[in-house]
This record gives structure tokens, sequence and C-alpha cells, in this order.
């Protein structure tokens, strides 16, 4: 793929996946890093995108791996400290909390349950425009959600359970 091809191809999807990654990460900045990252991800990558079937479907995945992988990095480097400093009043911290959890939840389950349900929840795609762009069938689709879903739930809620057990204690 030329630069021509490049410019009408793969840089009309930067304000799609400039979408999709600022529902993915927690500031504008990380989205706009991760679809930087993309891009040049997609232009280094440019000569392969010719046999690819589905370049939307491709940028979006990177999208999603890139905005994990920056998510990741703030986890890990977040200090005690710096929870504290945002999230000083109780209840503050206790949405935080069960954000993260989620957050956690989610990031367990399968990578392609993972992809349905943020897309599907966090994107607010259709089931159709996730079928293409997974390649999946939308029975599959509903499938994969539905389990992610109940695994969520089972999991957030044993959670709970056990951290009630623990204070009780």
């Amino acid at each position: 793929m030329e630069l021509k091809e490049f410019k009408t191809t793969v840089l009309p999807l930067r304000s799609k996946l400039m979408n999709y990654a600022r529902k993915l990460t927690d500031k504008t900045e990380d989205a706009e890093d991760a679809v930087q990252e993309v891009m040049l991800k997609l232009w280094s990558r440019r000569k392969e995108l010719d046999q690819c079937h589905n370049i939307e479907a491709f940028a979006m995945k990177l999208t999603h791996h890139t905005c994990i992988d920056i998510w990741r990095r703030h986890t890990e480097t977040l200090s005690l400290e710096a929870v504290q400093a945002v999230a000083t009043p109780e209840v503050s911290m206790e949405t935080q909390d069960e954000v993260l959890l989620i957050r956690r939840i989610i990031t367990s389950l399968p990578p392609l349950q993972q992809t349905i349900m943020r897309m599907k929840d966090v994107e607010e795609y259709e089931t159709e425009e996730i079928a293409e762009i997974t390649g999946c069938s939308t029975e599959a689709i509903r499938s994969n959600l539905s389990r992610a879903r109940k695994r969520v739930r089972e999991i957030y809620l044993h959670t709970i359970q056990q951290r009630k057990r623990r204070n009780e204690a």
C-alpha cells in the first residue's frame, strides 16, 4: 500500500479509532497516544495491509490492544499515594475500587469475550457490526456476550461477598 492509498483507506478511520480509544481509556491524552501508536503500526505494516480483508477491523483490534497496554502501564505504576491523592473521600475511593474491580474482571475474560463486551457495552456497537469486525457470526457474538456478562456478574458478586465476610470478621 502506497501513501496515497493509505491516506484514503486508513486515515479516515482515525476519528472512529479515537472514539473507541476514548471509551477504553480514562484520559483523552491516552486515547490520542493510543491512536497515534496504532497509526504508526499501520503505516509500518502498510505492505501487509493489501492482504488484509477488513482494514477497519484490524485497526480496531490494534486500538483495543494498545489501549489495554496503556491501561496496564497506568495501573502497574499507580502508587497508593496517587490513589489517596485523587480519591480522598471514602465514597470516591469505593467507587474507584469498584471500577478497578470491574476492569480487572473484564481483563480476566478470554480475549474475544473482552473485545465483544467492550465493543457492545462501552463502544455501543450493534451486534452485526461486531460480527463484521471480529469475523464471528451474530449468534457467536450474542453467546459470547452472554457468557462474558454472566462471568463478570459471578466474579463480581463472589468478590463482594468475600469482602463483606472479611469486614465482618
